[in-house]
């Protein structure tokens, strides 16, 4: 595949024609709100791995509505100081797999906390939440369940368990709260855009090839899956297309952007067909924080800069979590 977005130089101007609802706050308070009205019972159970540089522990918190939520916690082995934390996100398909697969944070000497997506888990990588919510028919995936209403969608309990992850994190003694970090690749990095918007004291984002940004171009833009669910969604369901644009727009990466206030690095690839540079443009331009950068692999698809990309992020990322 060639470049087949917009040229470079208009990348860099480029904002979404995403209209964000007038009660778009007030929206996510109420939902994190409610979430909150439950105790966050974070638990952490120290499991067996055969690794002798870091302790892991399996996690259980209260995400949406308190429904049970999975995840990994790493420490550098022997820590007894609070560490800075990164608190990353999956991508999509994808659970919080096996523990020995999260060894880059702790390695670097941080703690590290793993949130598995609910319902997900069984397209690369082993998942244990289930999504417990029903939802109306809905094309094969998670990128339509609920969709025709915000408050029954999908991501609406996605964002509020990655939510209740930063503060289940936050939680346990050896972590330092006023040093944290999200990040995330794909999925992931959706949700880490809508949590860096959600939450007003990070320290640190990183998206890598963010998905979940500018639905209206990203629906039309590209054929690939996830974004092609909507589509065929609608091509079922025909004439329900102004419904489905004013829910997802409750959840675009582009308002949570311009909400975010914490230094950023973003990456994109300009042969991405699964996040087209455009739509990660869109959010990355619509960022609130001057303190931002973005890593552009001109001949990449969606892999993008993988190990290069970790190897940006770990030069860019202890100088903001070590202050």
């Amino acid at each position: 595949m060639t470049q087949f977005d917009l040229p470079l130089d208009q990348l860099h101007s480029y904002r979404s024609a995403s209209v964000e609802p007038e009660d778009f706050d007030a929206f996510w308070a109420e939902t994190l709100g409610e979430a909150r009205a439950h105790e966050l019972d974070a638990r952490f159970e120290p499991v067996p791995t055969g690794l002798s540089a870091v302790e892991v522990f399996d996690v259980t918190f209260a995400g949406f509505d308190g429904q049970p939520v999975k995840g990994w916690f790493v420490l550098p082995a022997g820590t007894t100081e609070p560490l800075p934390v990164v608190v990353e996100f999956i991508g999509y398909g994808g659970g919080r797999g096996l523990p020995h697969t999260h060894l880059l944070w702790a390695s670097a000497g941080f703690a590290h906390f793993v949130m598995d997506t609910r319902g997900q888990g069984s397209g690369w990588a082993t998942g244990d939440t289930p999504d417990p919510v029903g939802s109306a028919p809905a094309f094969p995936g998670f990128m339509t369940r609920g969709v025709e209403d915000p408050y029954t969608y999908y991501y609406r309990r996605v964002f509020t368990d990655a939510v209740r992850a930063v503060e289940a994190a936050r939680s346990h003694p050896l972590v330092d709260a006023s040093r944290t970090a999200v990040t995330g690749v794909s999925q992931g990095g959706g949700i880490t855009i809508a949590v860096a918007g959600l939450v007003s004291d990070l320290v640190a984002v990183a998206p890598d090839v963010p998905f979940l940004c500018d639905f209206p171009r990203a629906t039309t833009i590209t054929d690939r899956t996830p974004y092609r669910e909507i589509g065929n969604y609608l091509k079922t369901h025909r004439g329900r297309a102004a419904r489905v644009r004013e829910t997802l727009a409750y959840f675009d990466g582009v308002h949570f952007a311009a909400r975010a206030t914490a230094p950023a690095l973003f990456s994109t690839a300009l042969e991405d067909l699964t996040c087209p540079p455009s739509t990660v443009f869109a959010a990355f331009n619509a960022y609130a924080e001057d303190e931002k950068a973005i890593e552009v692999y001109e001949f990449n698809d969606h892999e993008g800069g993988e190990a290069f990309q970790r190897a940006a992020q770990l030069r860019w990322l202890p100088g903001k979590l070590r202050g």
